[in-house]
């Protein structure tokens, strides 16, 4: 290193500031506006540069452009989609005005390649994305206070990848032999062909508030074919415009249970990369279409076409699909198209969506492809109702099933292919198969747990028989009633006996649906069983059928089992959508099958106690979802909950004990409030979390009170303290927090090595604050009246009980496993401090 001296500095200093001023001495500024020379309106973001050099910029939406050269140049030039380029000669002065009128305007082709070298010329189509989001609010079709529209919906479903020559006498064989009789097999040159086995046809009414949302779907004609579910069931309901209802001007869109952020999302700019590729017309729209590709292939995102409307900025049609380089399981080929028309309030509506999503166990297997169509007309924008028009999310009107002959020839919106029209023939005809209906009752049960024998449901299929430390072998039969028998009642039962025991065990229930609007419902239950103390008042933890299984199983002891006999009187209704309300009367009596007691006295030593207690409870629900979606299963009388929701479900449940009603030995309460919701944290993945409290200001034996689920099962469980003992823990007022944190393939995409495996990184955190009062912890003594021990319990102190994990899922597609440190409460007695738990799950 070197210093230089003073003169050094001045001579230095002397040439940077002559070089710096003949720099600026020989700059020449050039503005002015491209215009079309015929109409002489402004050429938006036409490119303006000097020919033979990088140089160059990009004009502005209204056609203006300055642009700044370094010395003097002979000539300028401009270019725009769809027209002729144009070169002018200009002069040497330091300021000049250059307009350009460009010929040829509204051709479709790029006449010349624009060169616009990064840092030195934005990308034009960054200016139209700006405007875009500067009028998304307007073309946005949440704007409008209610909009409602026909929809007709198609959907087809073929097992691709299928061979040509299927084993002989197989189902596939005769199928194929159909199809291929009425030419619906496609191309078969590549020795593999798509094999049609379920289509369908819906036509309905949808309505839609924004604020807030509601919606509504009258299912008015609708028909199946080949595989098809039994009409009236969850997913011949869900075939309607519910499930295509495609908004890319929500910044994510939900698709499989994952979130892909839109390309015109408020963070466009770092997802997406950009190509103005051409302006072109779509019917009367000028438009420009724009080639969108995310920046890391590996994130949720999409590929493809976009094309905005030049004069609105409105999206006016997408071509897109999803990159196979997503971190997803068993999709393939997903493929998504749109086209908008505006409304007669402005804002864009979804005239036609195309969906085709393939699903791919592995990669030389058959697959699952399934095209959607969806085309909505007659339009009707503003029209304001009542919320109680959108009482009922989803209704099939009694008739939907009931069409005249030749009615969805004439009131189809498109014309169907002729292969499509072979598909619908094809199935028509392989649903009389006897192998098809063998594949359909299999399919009921895997889904629905029961077998359709006649008129009955017979099952469920999996209890039919269990082994465990009380019962031996347990045998159990069971059936349930379908709507072929009656619509508004429902009647469920079994008879189980165990081998061990040689007890019988039995269940009944029965339900009467008053009006199916407001869902209310009145039921009687009756129930003589075995049940485990660890596992009540923890149904919404048991979500984990392994983990379930696991518990219910085995040496179930340790779970502390009882016999229960039942008796209950349920009302519910719902008072306005995703506000429902359910009273319950329900006797209870409880005998222990393992050493328990507690004081029917004054808690002292001596006084006298008892092994056995009767219950008679008022039961108080409440339960508020937003933005749940609620279907009714006309095969099963029943509704389920549908789609993912964004707000958050909250159920408070309040518990009355009766003393000396119907000889219940106690006078109590309980309070309970349950918050669960599943939140979206942009590339960070999702988060799903139980929010959990309870109080329990009585005095009560442990039992009655809140016995927090420990998981003592290899198997993980997310509504469990999965390194906590079973009864290890017992509160009378508590306050848990539970989260997981699914952060998909954020990091690990990252690593070239790793990408390949399709591994997703998770994160999973359990806090549980609580405690119980002196007259609770008195109530149960530690032995009995001949000095033997009794099993116990222990309460939390001060220090919250902390769990903290992380793991990987998606191992072979079908595999979890999470590694689990217990925070707190180490030095317990048998306290397990580390832990590796494992499920299977398939998720997408």
């Amino acid at each position: 290193m070197f210093l230089l001296r003073p003169r050094a500095y001045f001579l230095v200093g002397l040439l940077l500031i002559l070089s710096t001023l003949s720099a600026v001495a020989q700059q020449v500024r050039f503005a002015g506006r491209v215009t079309e020379a015929k109409s002489g309106k402004a050429v938006p973001f036409a490119s303006v540069f000097v020919p033979g050099s990088s140089q160059g910029t990009t004009a502005d939406e209204n056609g203006r452009f300055t642009l700044t050269v370094a010395q003097p140049v002979d000539s300028l030039g401009a270019s725009a989609l769809g027209f002729t380029p144009l070169k002018k000669a200009v002069g040497t002065q330091p300021t000049q005005t250059v307009n350009f009128a460009l010929g040829g305007g509204g051709g479709f082709t790029l006449g010349e390649v624009t060169i616009r070298p990064p840092g030195e010329v934005e990308n034009p189509a960054y200016r139209i994305l700006r405007l875009v989001q500067a009028h998304k609010n307007k073309n946005n079709k949440r704007s409008l206070n209610t909009y409602d529209f026909d929809s007709y919906n198609r959907l087809q479903v073929f097992l691709a990848n299928m061979p040509r020559d299927p084993e002989e006498g197989s189902l596939f064989e005769q199928i194929q032999n159909v199809a291929d009789s009425l030419g619906a097999l496609g191309d078969t040159t590549s020795g593999r062909v798509a094999l049609p086995i379920f289509a369908s046809e819906a036509i309905s009414r949808f309505y839609v508030q924004s604020q807030p949302r509601l919606t509504r779907e009258e299912i008015r004609h609708t028909q199946m074919h080949g595989l098809a579910p039994r009409e009236g069931s969850v997913l011949s309901q869900i075939m309607g415009t519910s499930f295509q209802d495609w908004d890319f001007y929500r910044n994510w869109q939900q698709l499989l249970g994952k979130d892909f952020i839109s390309p015109i999302a408020d963070g466009w700019k770092f997802t997406y990369e950009y190509e103005l590729q051409d302006s072109v017309f779509l019917g009367s729209d000028y438009c420009y279409r724009i080639a969108v590709e995310p920046r890391r292939p590996a994130d949720l995102a999409f590929t493809g076409l976009i094309w905005i409307n030049a004069e609105t900025y409105a999206l006016r049609r997408v071509d897109l699909k999803v990159s196979p380089s997503v971190n997803l399981n068993f999709a393939d080929n997903i493929v998504v198209q749109q086209d908008m028309v505006a409304s007669s309030a402005g804002p864009g509506l979804p005239r036609r969506t195309h969906v085709e999503l393939g699903v791919k166990p592995l990669k030389k297997s058959p697959a699952f492809r399934a095209e959607f169509t969806t085309i909505n007309s007659d339009f009707v924008v503003n029209q304001d109702r009542p919320a109680e028009f959108y009482t009922l999310p989803i209704e099939t009107l009694a008739s939907a099933y009931e069409t005249p002959p030749g009615f969805w020839e004439t009131h189809r919106p498109d014309t169907l292919t002729a292969r499509e029209q072979g598909t619908f023939a094809t199935l028509d005809s392989v649903q009389r198969l006897p192998e098809v209906r063998t594949v359909l009752d299999i399919m009921d049960i895997a889904v629905n747990g029961y077998y359709r024998a006649g008129k009955l449901d017979l099952g469920p299929v999996l209890s039919t028989y269990a082994f465990n430390s009380i019962e031996g072998h347990r045998f159990q039969l069971g059936f349930r009633t379908t709507p072929a028998i009656s619509r508004n009642w429902l009647l469920r039962t079994y008879l189980a006996y165990g081998t061990r025991d040689g007890r019988f065990k039995y269940g009944a229930q029965v339900s009467r649906i008053l009006d199916r609007r407001t869902w209310t419902v009145a039921t009687v239950e009756r129930r003589h069983d075995i049940e485990q103390i660890a596992l009540l008042d923890n149904a919404y933890a048991l979500e984990n059928p392994l983990f379930e299984a696991s518990a219910r199983l085995g040496n179930i002891r340790s779970s502390r089992p009882l016999l229960r006999e039942l008796t209950s009187v349920s009302l519910q209704s719902d008072l306005f959508r995703g506000f429902t309300q359910k009273v319950t009367l329900r006797h209870q009596q409880f005998r222990p099958l393992y050493p328990f007691a507690y004081y029917t006295d004054e808690p002292r030593p001596g006084a006298p106690t008892e092994d056995n207690f009767t219950l008679s409870e008022i039961v108080l629900e409440s339960r508020y979802a937003r933005d749940q979606v609620l279907v009714q299963s006309q095969t099963q009388n029943r509704r389920y909950s549908i789609g993912l929701m964004r707000w958050p479900v909250f159920t408070l449940r309040y518990t009355m004990g009766l003393n000396n009603v119907l000889g219940s030995d106690f006078k109590y309460q309980k309070i309970n409030l349950l918050v669960t919701q599943s939140v979206k944290f942009g590339q960070l993945g999702r988060t799903d979390y139980i929010l959990d409290a309870g109080y329990i200001p009585s005095t009560v034996p442990y039992p009655l009170l809140k016995n927090h689920l420990g998981n003592q099962t290899p198997f993980y469980n997310a509504g469990a303290y999965n390194l906590m003992r079973y009864f290890e823990f017992v509160s009378d007022k508590y306050v848990a927090l539970q989260l997981e944190n699914h952060l998909d393939g954020f990091l690990i995409n990252s690593v070239p090595l790793l990408r390949r495996l399709n591994w997703r990184l998770l994160v999973t955190g359990n806090v549980l604050y609580g405690g119980i009062s002196r007259a609770n912890r008195a109530i149960n003594p530690t032995e009995n009246q001949f000095g033997e021990p009794l099993p116990t319990f222990q309460a939390l102190g001060r220090t919250p009980y902390a769990e903290l994990g992380y793991g990987i899922e998606n191992i072979f597609k079908v595999v979890r496993i999470d590694f689990i440190h217990r925070l707190t409460y180490r030095d317990s007695p048998g306290a397990r401090n580390f832990g590796a738990k494992v499920s299977f799950q398939f998720k997408l």
